[in-house]
């Protein structure tokens, strides 16, 4: 996909592989905070859903509209850069991205700047999701295996089948193999929570810019959430943890407090047509405002 404006020299494309990695720079320029690996893992979903937007050739703005199926897509990354604000060239790309996934219901979450555009282009607000930050104390040297939640086992030995079908009870479509690689990706500390033999919920810890996401944490209940939490987050040694829970999971929000996080910024999850009905009393900690 390729988008000519004329007059001023001005094209949308899709991003190179190392353009995305340009765009993660630029997210935590912003204060976003990117994980090491995201570049690499987001590209793999969508390399033609994350689009470049250049002034004479040089780069003024950048967004990723995912095509996760045919019916559903997910808006992230959307950045000028500071240097070409005030000149359109944010609002072109953002058009050519809207265009890029024609009639699909397209989620984001918004910054809060930026919140009103986002309704001007028919986007409705669901729900907050707030990140919370700090380090977490946990007194034990690293994870037991066992709690009175459940089990807790490597999720690199759990079959991703598994793993997607608990993300999509939380996520609007099934994505096994972006599960796949973010589960896989090196760095990136997996938990999955068994009980009667099988998967009931599971977390992941990334290393980001600085300290660690969790991201995501899904769970039946707050002790199986709790004991993924405090098992990633002794891998953490406490070093700075992150996680984007939820407004409406109270049990989430009391997780986090409870354990000394704090909210540091929020985001609007916002939709474009009929909210998806999602258990997100199951989910504590978003995956990613990048990609949902």
């Amino acid at each position: 996909m390729t988008v000519n404006e004329a007059p001023g020299g001005f094209t949308v494309r899709p991003m190179t592989a190392a353009e995305v990695a340009l765009a993660v720079d630029w997210a935590a320029a912003e204060g976003w905070n990117p994980g090491h690996h995201d570049a690499a893992l987001f590209h793999a979903v969508d390399p033609d859903g994350f689009l470049i937007g250049l002034a004479d050739g040089q780069p003024a703005a950048v967004i990723s509209v995912v095509n996760y199926t045919a019916d559903f897509a997910f808006l992230g990354l959307y950045i000028a850069h500071p240097e070409t604000r005030g000149r359109g060239f944010g609002w072109r790309t953002w058009q050519a991205g809207i265009a890029d996934a024609g009639d699909r219901l397209i989620g984001l979450d918004g910054v809060v700047a930026e919140q009103d555009s986002y309704r001007k282009s028919g986007f409705r607000l669901a729900y907050r999701n707030i990140r919370y930050s700090g380090a977490v104390a946990v007194p034990d040297a690293g994870p037991r295996a066992g709690t009175p939640a459940g089990t807790l086992v490597p999720l690199t030995g759990v079959p991703i089948d598994a793993i997607a079908s608990l993300d999509a009870a939380v996520f609007p479509v099934a994505r096994p193999a972006f599960l796949d690689a973010w589960v896989s990706a090196p760095g990136h500390i997996g938990l999955g929570l068994e009980r009667d033999g099988a998967l009931a919920g599971f977390g992941v810890l990334r290393p980001c810019r600085t300290g660690y996401k969790l991201a995501p944490l899904i769970a039946p209940d707050e002790p199986a959430a709790e004991a993924l939490f405090l098992g990633l987050a002794s891998a953490a040694g406490g070093a700075p943890l992150a996680m984007d829970v939820p407004e409406p999971n109270p049990a989430a929000i009391a997780l986090v407090t409870r354990h000394g996080l704090q909210p540091v910024f929020e985001t609007a999850r916002m939709y474009t047509g009929p909210v998806p009905a999602l258990a997100l009393d199951r989910l504590f900690g978003v995956m990613s405002f990048e990609l949902g």
